[in-house]
């Protein structure tokens, strides 16, 4: 991360002028008053978060949970999360469809839906822990995201190849909120024109771990210029689970999608 990392103000601070000018109202974690009261007393001082930066590149990190919080989240996904089975667990590449790497899942608000590489994925409701993540997602960031893929890799050799998230559903204004559970696992960001035989320019890649329990904020205009990947890595043999907290607009805001 060294050359791309620096401190980052207090997330609370930096966002302090985007919620003034946006009438931004902070999310109540669980309607239960006993639940609200936890998550409160869990995250009310800020995170020190650590900025990552390049060019066309702006993303946060910091450690969400600590060790025995993020134990436990795991083991109650591993017990609540419903994977795809169907379909629904492929991607179409070149008119045909492929089995995924990986297990995947969909939960969020009523309604909503993402699409990528030909697949059609609804949100189910969410489950008790994915609500209380949320939460945290939402009171440590001041975003309100509304939902979530769920990627679970069984040990190194699952893994998720370069590509954008800049799907039509996607709010443009928000970022892409990345929860790690399990196994620590390297996450590699390239430039769109250093990618490829013969790149266009010479932009260094950027790769970061990704620890057990962590939070990576991916802002604005990251997805557009910058691929990400997590490639496999044969020394990993334990399971992990990533959570990408989104932004879904609903179809009547859709735009056309993008240009790839």
């Amino acid at each position: 991360m060294d050359p791309f990392v620096t401190q980052a103000k207090n997330r609370n601070e930096q966002d302090a002028q985007w919620d003034k000018e946006h009438h931004c109202k902070r999310f109540k974690a669980c309607e239960e008053e006993e639940e609200e009261s936890s998550i409160d007393e869990e995250f009310s001082h800020p995170l020190p978060w650590q900025k990552i930066e390049a060019e066309g590149l702006d993303c946060d990190y910091a450690q969400l949970f600590g060790k025995d919080e993020a134990d436990r989240l795991f083991k109650q996904l591993e017990e609540e999360v419903e994977y795809f089975t169907d379909e629904r667990s492929q991607v179409r590449v070149y008119g045909k469809l492929h089995s995924v790497p990986r297990k995947q899942a969909t939960y969020g608000d009523p309604g909503l839906r993402y699409s990528f590489s030909g697949v059609h994925l609804l949100a189910r409701p969410w489950t008790p822990t994915l609500d209380y993540i949320h939460a945290a997602v939402t009171k440590t960031t001041g975003r309100t995201f509304n939902f979530v893929l769920v990627n679970r890799y069984k040990d190194g050799s699952d893994r998720i190849g370069e590509h954008r998230d800049d799907e039509k559903e996607l709010d443009p204004g928000f970022p892409i909120a990345s929860v790690s559970l399990g196994a620590a696992r390297d996450f590699v960001l390239r430039h769109g024109e250093a990618r490829g035989r013969n790149p266009r320019r010479r932009i260094d890649p950027v790769k970061l771990e990704l620890a057990h329990g962590s939070l990576l904020l991916m802002n604005q205009p990251t997805n557009t210029h910058w691929y990400h990947s997590l490639p496999p890595r044969k020394g990993v043999l334990t399971p992990r689970i990533n959570l990408t907290f989104r932004r879904i607009r609903s179809l009547g805001q859709q735009g056309p999608g993008p240009s790839r």
